[in-house]
This record gives C-alpha cells, structure tokens and sequence, in this order.
C-alpha cells in the first residue's frame, strides 16, 4: 500500500486518489475516482498506524456492515470494503458539502432551517433504527450537508447491530462524551433512545450555539451528563419557542423512559413545530408532554415545637413516594435523592433541576398531641410557580386518609393515571394502628442515621410497633434491615446480629409475600450469612420485580454479580441503581467498588471524583479511593486517602487493613505492623474481622498468617469476605491458584477465577 504521504494521485486497485478529504483516530478520507464505473467516491482507510490492529479493523467492518444495510437519502450510501496491501478500505457515495457544525457556523441558520436539518437527521435514524442498528456515536461531525441543504448521518464504525452480541456489550464507553447519554456514559445498555438524547444535544448547540455541557475533564463532565440539566435555551438565544425548548428537553431527559420513545414520535413533533414557526402561530405539542411527568417528594419540615417530632416529616415524605411511585407513567425522584436535599437553603427550581424532574412538593407537618397541621404545595420547577397546595388539620388517627387526599390532589394536578385505570394513588395501610406506625417512622428515622446508637435505638423502636402490632411486616424488613447494618458495619460480630436478621426478615416474608423490601432483605441476609448466591439472586429480582425502582435491590444485586465473576453484568445493574439515585453517595462508591474488583482502576477513580463532587467529606468514597489509588501504585495518595478515612470514621479492621496494606506495600513495614498492634488492641474492646489483619501479613509477606486469618473469617463468616469479594480483592492476587486458596473460595460456594 502507498504510504499516506504520497497517497494523492496514486491508483489503489480501481479507484484514483485525487483529495485528501480529512482524517480522524479512526480513519483518513480520500476523494477518489472509481475508473470502473467512471464515478466520485470517498474512500476510507484505517491510518497506518492501525492497519495490524485487529480492533481497528473490526470497528471499519462494523461500520460497513452498519450502513451496508441502510439504503436512505439521509444515509451515506456504503458501496463496498475492501483491502489492498494489507491496508483495509471502504468505499462510500461522496457527498459534496461539509459537516454539520462547519455547515452552521458558516451560514448561521434559523430556528426554521435548523428544524429542517433536524428532519433529515431523524429521517435516517427512523431508517437505521427500523433496521435493528443503533448509531451510538451520532454528533456534528457525522452528520454531512450536501449542496441542497440535505443531512446525511455517516460514520456507522460504532453502531450497535441488533442480534450481533459482541456489539451490544456493557461497560463500554467508546463515542464521542459530549454527545453520549447517560446511560452510554455509565457504561450501561443502550438502544435506539440514546441517539434521541445524542440528538437533542446536537439541536441544543445549534441553538445555543454552544453545547449544554463544558466542563474541563471527562469525570467532571459524566458527572454533569447523568446528573445535572443544561442551561435554558432563553439564555443564549432570545426567544425560543417554549414548544422548542420542552422538544430538546425531552430527547435530553436522564431516563431513557421519559424522552421521545421513537425517532418518528420526534418527526412528528418536529414537523408540527416548523410549521407552527412558519405560520407565526406556535402550536402546542401533545397534551403529554404539557403535564409534568416527574416529581420529586421533599421531606416536610418540622413546625412543631418539639425537635424530636422530625421523624414523622421524614416518615410522611417517605410514604408519598411509596404511593406516588406506583404511578403509570409518573417518575418519582428516589428517597435518597429527595433527602439530599434535607436542611439546605435551595432554590426548589434548582432543586428539581438537579433531581431532572417536573414539579417537587414541598410541605410542612406541625404536630401537637394528636393534633395534626399539614401543609403542602406542589411546584412547577419551569417557573417556580404553585400548582396546587393546600392545609390539611386533622388527628393523628387521619394520617393515612391524608397521605391519600395529597397523592389524589398531586395526581388530579398532574393528570396521571394507575395501572388499570384505578385512577388514584393510596397509601397502603401497613398496619392499623397509628401508635405502631408513629413507632415505626422513628425507627426508620433513626436507622437512616448509621451510627452504632442510633442503629439500636431504631430496633428498639421496631421492637416496640411490632409488640403494639405483631402483624406489621414493615416493621419487621426494619429490624432485619437495622441488624443486618450492625453487622455490616462491624458493630457486632455476625454471630450476634444476623441470627436476629434472618428471624426479622423471615416474619416479614411471612406477613407480606408481596413486600419488596422483604424479599431485599432476606437476599441481603442470604449474601451476608447464608452464601447462597443463586437463591439470594432470586429475592433480588423478586424485589426489583415488585418495585422497578427500588435502587438499593439494583445496587445489592450488582454487588452479588461482581461476587460471582459477573463484572459486566454488574456494571450494567449498578448503573440502572445510579440512574434511579443520581444523588446516591453509597451507590456511587459500591460503583467505584465493582469498578475497583474489575482492576479498572481509572472509571473506579471516576465514580468516586463524582461521590466526593457531592459530598467531599463522605468517608466511604475515599476508601475505594484509597483501594483504587494504591492499584494504581499511588503509595502516597493512597495513605492519605486512607487515613481521612480513619479519622472520619474511626478505626476499623477493614479501614485499619487496608491502611496497613497499602504501607506494606509501599515498604513502609514498621507502620505497617503498627497498624497490626493497634488493631489488636482494637479486638479487646469491640468485634474486629480477621480479614483485615488477612491483607497485612499477606502483603507483609506472610502468607501463612494470611491464610490463617481468611480461614477464621470463613469460621466467623465474615462480611467482609463479601463486600471486599475474596475472589476479586485484587489485593489478593499472590494467593490465587493456590490450592489452600482455592478450598476458601469453594467453601464460600465460589469458583476459581
């Protein structure tokens, strides 16, 4: 093959090169006449660089494959591919025009004209997406204008072909950042509703002229992308049609379920703008998309005069998302999410900006004796102004009648119906007694806390409402769920808690068989205690079944998937868990845990940048940093990383472990057994896990006394053995192989990786 220098006016087979029309990483485009047939064509070669990379090559055949099967007028035309010389090469129709952000800034189009370019681009998406082929990598520069004004979508080398396994992996991340989904920048399944979204960031930049997000590195930027909402268009440009605005909106929203559900649905709407703009009468879009269709559900403030009476605001919020979430075709912001917002002095449009939806409700809850006085408004984020609100006085036997009489307003106000047309949203009555149920919300109010005292005073509380009721399911998931944590955290020994977890869990199950926090629980005990994987499986997808948006069922799955080998599955599952809970401090440090097991370190390093963006003091994201950084042979960060952990929370075997490990490893030996001492001294006043004290002598050099402890943390059936996953720890490498390593991963029901 001739090289690229000489390339110009040289023959290759039939085709005569005569312009050199562009190049990219992925290919170098030529001008050529085709003396066969006597026509212009573009030829595509791989650079030389990439001509041996089998990848590269396996990119350009995709691309032919792709557009190969698409025979469209808004579709560059592939004829053939070829090779020459070792040299692999497509040839395509030539378009005589330029790329789509060349084409704009040189004739600045109107509203009018940008719609019409738009046309042609969803023209060709509905053609390729028809065809089971998804583009993933649609943005300006593969877009082309020919000499009539004409779009024509190129450049298929990413394209997801449906029934072509090997394209449709998770995890993935190749494209263009500035133009992915969310979905695509987690690294999660994507389908044809990610080039909408790509091309509602195109049609934002050629209004705005500027595109919807910049920021100065690729974290910042997935941070913005899953999380954040772009500026309004009225911002850079006078006068935008409200009608445009909500139709870039759409294909932009965060959920895949929320935007246009087809490229034709998007035409139609595009054409009925054009025409609205032509006439100079804007003409309203579907009804649909003129109710909000999200809403976030803030904790209601405590009036009373009593500070103690803030559980029941928490409490009241939380059942209104529980009611509000079974809504067809309504997305409620998840209770973590909402509750980030607790205490802060926050714009409710910014609010609901950050959380992506359409309206939030705010309220306030006074409470005095029985005596109750509610109030509640529901804001349109759009323009801050009240849909509805209204003041509710009643006793402390109505709550359950005024849960309801919110949610039926809030759905009357938006105008969303139930499945099966039921038309209101109930709060379901998990017990009959309001002193139970009051019992109950202090206990969940005291459970979301986390600390060792507040843990205990949430199962006194359960114990309590289930003393008063002992037919209250919830409150018997809470006291498995407050159990299961004293555990997980190290408070007690797993001997001393999980027992009464199972116990709490299987009454739970036995009360309510439809309950999904039942079925989470007992996975989460199954995975702690029991090791039984498949089993524990089921129950998650049990709860994920009965409630599609139950984020910590998505996220507990995914840590029992990277457990067991499934890293690409787990991947996909924690991101699901990261779009039901963007604000999420814990999902997104488990999502630099899975990522920190695969040994890929730098999208681990990625989640938890993103964690510490939120939250820079949340000391769990700086120990998978801390993991993540000594992988990457960053001795120094890693302690540091690591001893903010310990002074944030306080020692621990697993903090303490992991610290000793990474002086170790590092050479420093004397801190390292320090490290050692302390946690002995540590073990007579509290619980303290073998595996901690494992990862020291291992990387101490002391493999006996690290096989040692890991056999005790099996005895004393560990925790940790599952959330530092034994058989993926990467801190674990020098032992795997090994017999007596392999009987430790057998008896944990494990296979050998």
């Amino acid at each position: 093959m001739t090289s690229q220098k000489t390339m110009i006016d040289q023959t290759v087979r039939h085709y005569r090169i005569t312009t050199k029309l562009g190049e990219g990483g992925m290919g170098e485009v030529y001008l050529a006449e085709d003396t066969k047939l006597n026509r212009r064509v573009a030829m595509k070669f791989l650079p030389e660089s990439l001509s041996s990379d089998n990848d590269a090559r396996e990119l350009l055949l995709r691309e032919a494959q792709a557009a190969s099967k698409l025979s469209h007028s808004n579709i560059v035309t592939i004829y053939s591919i070829e090779t020459s010389e070792g040299r692999d090469f497509i040839t395509m129709e030539y378009v005589e025009g330029e790329e789509l952000d060349a084409y704009c800034r040189a004739k600045s189009p109107s509203l009018d004209e940008i719609l019409g370019l738009a046309t042609g681009i969803v023209a060709g998406l509905i053609k390729a997406h028809q065809m089971g082929i998804v583009h993933r990598d649609l943005k300006p520069g593969n877009v082309l204008i020919d000499a009539d004004a004409r779009a024509k979508i190129c450049d298929f080398g990413l394209a997801k072909i449906e029934g072509v396994s090997k394209l449709t992996q998770s995890g993935s991340t190749m494209g263009t950042l500035s133009y992915m989904s969310p979905e695509q920048a987690l690294g999660s399944e994507v389908d044809h509703r990610s080039d909408i979204y790509s091309l509602g960031v195109i049609l934002y930049e050629l209004v705005a002229g500027r595109p919807p997000f910049k920021e100065p590195n690729e974290a910042a930027m997935i941070y913005s992308i899953v999380n954040e909402q772009p500026e309004p268009l009225a911002r850079y440009k006078a006068d935008v049609p409200e009608e445009l605005q909500r139709l870039i909106a759409k294909c932009m929203s965060k959920r895949p379920d929320e935007r246009y559900q087809s490229a034709a649905d998007l035409r139609t709407d595009i054409k009925k703008l054009k025409t609205s703009l032509q006439s100079g009468k804007c003409e309203e879009l579907s009804d649909e998309r003129q109710v909000p269709r999200s809403i976030a559900v803030l904790p209601f403030s405590n009036m009373s005069a009593d500070p103690d009476n803030e559980y029941f605001g928490d409490g009241l919020a939380e059942e209104l998302i529980n009611a509000l979430t079974s809504l067809q075709r309504l997305h409620v912001a998840a209770r973590t999410s909402s509750f980030a917002f607790k205490g802060k002095d926050i714009d409710i449009r910014d609010i609901g900006r950050q959380l992506n939806v359409d309206a939030v409700l705010e309220g306030s809850v006074r409470k005095a004796g029985k005596r109750l006085r509610i109030t509640a408004q529901l804001i349109n984020v759009a323009d801050g102004y009240h849909l509805w609100s209204q003041r509710f006085d009643r006793e402390m036997e109505d709550v359950f009648a005024i849960q309801d009489e919110i949610s039926e307003a809030i759905v009357a106000t938006l105008k969303v119906t139930l499945d099966g047309g039921r038309g209101a949203a109930h709060v379901a009555r998990p017990t009959t007694n309001v002193e139970a149920y009051n019992l109950y919300l202090k206990g969940r109010f005291a459970w979301s806390k986390r600390t060792a005292a507040d843990l205990r005073e949430s199962i006194a509380f359960f114990d309590q409402a289930i003393a008063i009721d002992p037919n209250f399911a919830l409150a018997h998931v809470g006291l498995a769920d407050s159990w299961s944590l004293l555990c997980s955290y190290h408070i007690l020994a797993p001997k001393d808690s999980i027992p009464q977890a199972k116990v709490a869990a299987a009454k739970a199950m036995e009360l309510d068989p439809n309950a999904a926090g039942a079925y989470e629980a007992r996975a989460h005990v199954r995975i702690l205690d029991d090791w039984l994987w498949a089993e524990a499986e089921r129950e998650f997808r049990r709860a994920i079944e009965i409630n599609p948006g139950y984020a910590t069922a998505h996220q507990r799955l995914a840590l029992l998937q990277s457990l067991t080998g499934r890293l690409d599955e787990a991947a996909e599952q924690i991101a699901r868990a990261q779009l039901l809970e963007p604000l999420s401090l814990i999902i997104g440090c488990d999502a630099g845990l899975i990522s920190y097991m695969g040994q890929d370190y730098e999208r681990a390093v990625q989640q938890c940048q993103r964690v510490l963006a939120m939250n820079d003091g949340f000391g769990v994201a700086h120990f998978v940093m801390g993991l993540t950084q000594e992988g990457l042979g960053d001795f120094e960060k890693a302690v540091a990383s690591l001893h903010r952990v310990k002074t944030a929370l306080g020692a621990t075997t697993v903090i303490s472990g992991a610290l000793g490990h990474a002086y170790a490893s590092a050479g420093q030996v004397d801190e390292a057994q320090m490290i050692l001492e302390e946690i002995n001294e540590l073990a007579e006043s509290r619980y303290v896990s073998p595996y901690g004290v494992a990862t020291i002598h291992l990387a101490l050099g002391n493999k006996d006394a690290a096989y040692e402890a890991l056999e005790e943390s099996v005895t004393q059936r560990s925790v940790w053995l599952v959330h530092l996953h034994l058989a993926a720890d990467p801190r674990l490498a020098p032992l795997r192989g090994e017999a007596r390593f392999t009987r430790l991963l057998q008896l944990l029901g494990l296979q050998v990786r």
